[in-house]
């Protein structure tokens, strides 16, 4: 039989790390040090074209999976992730399964309501909404503090929202994200740096997001990557209207004040 002598190999396998420490440090540095000033024609041509694609398909659905960090009052940090399958058909339908720790829910826009269900307790919410996704993600994020699952996705002008007060941005390098090969760019604003990976080809579909609070301690994270693009599900109108059981319990939105607290 043949026998491997660990006291010759564990002082190789010690200088590895080292090597591979130095190796990314390389790659690192040189990135950086890559960085130019300003934003960037190319990162802006790639995610003008990915957002512009994206704003241009009629109907699609995509499964994401995210995470969330928060800050504890010692500063540690949390993890909280969620998995989300999005349907949209433009110009006034969504459905949005979301399934994590925080919460299992489900978000309906039928383009006359919205509809917020939680199958586990067997409650939901509902009201009259704008007629449009655009008018009603702002209605629902100005008016109830509901952001809808993967909500960035949906509007048309998703360059305009993305760019506000963006003071940098550049092409990091080629990246693959699940098999996928991608763009990778980096932005900042004034308090926040975001990344998105976009994939490569005709289909500049985006593959992975990451925001990072600069003015929150410890900067925690955001971070969702998408999968299983479908730009042709085949859809039905029931598919985004709720239907409540029976036995389900109808309770109402909790609004918000002009100032932005919520009413009691």
């Amino acid at each position: 039989m043949f026998k491997i002598n660990r006291s010759e190999l564990r002082p190789q396998m010690s200088r590895w790390p080292g090597a591979l420490l130095l190796l990314s440090a390389a790659v690192i540095s040189q990135t950086v040090a890559a960085q130019p000033e300003g934003i960037t024609p190319q990162a802006t041509k790639l995610l003008q074209a990915s957002t512009s694609y994206l704003a241009g398909q009629a109907r699609f659905s995509v499964d994401t999976r995210s995470s969330i960090e928060v800050v504890l009052e010692t500063g540690q940090k949390i993890q909280f992730d969620h998995a989300v399958s999005l349907t949209v058909q433009r110009p006034d339908k969504l459905r949005a399964e979301r399934i994590g720790d925080l919460v299992d829910q489900v978000f309906y826009y039928d383009g006359r309501s919205l509809t917020l269900h939680n199958p586990d307790d067997n409650y939901y919410a509902t009201l009259s909404a704008p007629k449009t996704l655009e008018e009603m993600l702002d209605f629902a994020r100005e008016t109830l503090d509901i952001v809808a699952p993967a909500g960035d996705l949906v509007y048309t002008n998703a360059f305009e929202i993305l760019m506000q007060d963006v003071t940098s941005g550049f092409v990091v390098d080629k990246s693959v994200v699940n098999g996928v090969p991608c763009e990778h760019l980096a932005f900042r604003s004034e308090y926040t740096d975001w990344q998105i990976w976009i994939q490569q080809g005709s289909s500049p579909l985006p593959r992975k997001f990451v925001v990072t609070s600069r003015d929150v301690l410890n900067a925690p994270q955001f971070s969702v990557e998408m999968s299983n693009w479908d730009l042709a599900p085949a859809l039905n109108d029931r598919m985004f209207e709720f239907q409540p059981r029976d036995d389900a319990r109808k309770i109402d939105f909790l609004p918000l004040r002009t100032n932005g607290a919520q009413s009691q």
